[in-house]
């Protein structure tokens, strides 16, 4: 029997280092928000059975009417109020899927990666139901180094054991639950990602799945100019 599999999308960021009025997530790339594209790809994975929208509560109804209606994503089952922190949000959902009985599988992917693809979810989920947890990533390009409080290089980590966390990170419902539950109880501030939590709390470790070096985060303003340029290289290869 196929296991029923939420996904998450996480879009309630600010993006202060975008130096813009308008939250990264809700700017166009290719004529659609950035986070309308992440959707695109899940609406359309025959593996997702409903999603759940975390936005920034002021933009609920916006969301709904200007995105979910408009581009008739009906496999959002909910938009939901967003936290000021990551863990918040992801708290929030987890909060409308605790309520569903059926156990299965969740999806946590960040609303501003736009080019995430079919054949990284599934990959995601297939290595998720086997270990239990997995998050798509990179191994690293660039020699990484660890410094100190005034700058100065303390360490050249190895680089060939170093990857690079994307999204989405998939884990069973159960686990994901049970570890926010005790997560919400402790100290969360240097808590980054969900792995992390499930990690922390549980001592589950995710498998790392390769995602693709084209499933960029919008953070800055360089990183729209990428993904216009993505955008454009994908329509050429069609």
């Amino acid at each position: 029997m196929k296991k029923h599999c939420a996904a998450i999308i996480l879009a309630a960021g600010k993006g202060s280092r975008m130096g813009m009025k308008e939250a990264k997530q809700f700017l166009e790339i290719g004529g659609l928000p950035v986070v309308a594209h992440s959707l695109t790809a899940f609406q359309k994975s025959p593996r997702i059975d409903e999603i759940i929208l975390a936005v920034p509560k002021e933009q609920i109804a916006y969301v709904r009417r200007e995105i979910v209606e408009k581009y008739g994503f009906d496999k959002v089952t909910a938009v939901t109020a967003g936290g000021a922190q990551r863990y918040e949000s992801v708290w929030n959902a987890l909060q409308i899927l605790s309520e569903r009985a059926e156990e299965g599988y969740v999806f946590i992917h960040d609303g501003a990666r736009p080019f995430v693809s079919g054949d990284i979810i599934e990959r995601a989920f297939q290595a998720a139901e086997k270990w239990g947890a997995s998050v798509v990533g990179m191994p690293v390009k660039d020699t990484i180094k660890l410094v100190d409080a005034d700058g100065c290089i303390v360490d050249s980590p190895n680089r060939s054991g170093l990857w690079q966390a994307q999204t989405p990170q998939v884990f069973r419902q159960s686990l994901l639950t049970e570890a926010f539950c005790r997560q919400m109880e402790d100290d969360c501030s240097l808590i980054t990602d969900d792995a992390m939590v499930v990690q922390r709390q549980t001592g589950v470790r995710a498998h790392m799945v390769e995602g693709s070096y084209e499933n960029i985060k919008i953070t800055t303003p360089e990183d729209l100019l990428v993904a216009e340029a993505f955008l454009k290289m994908s329509v050429y290869r069609q």
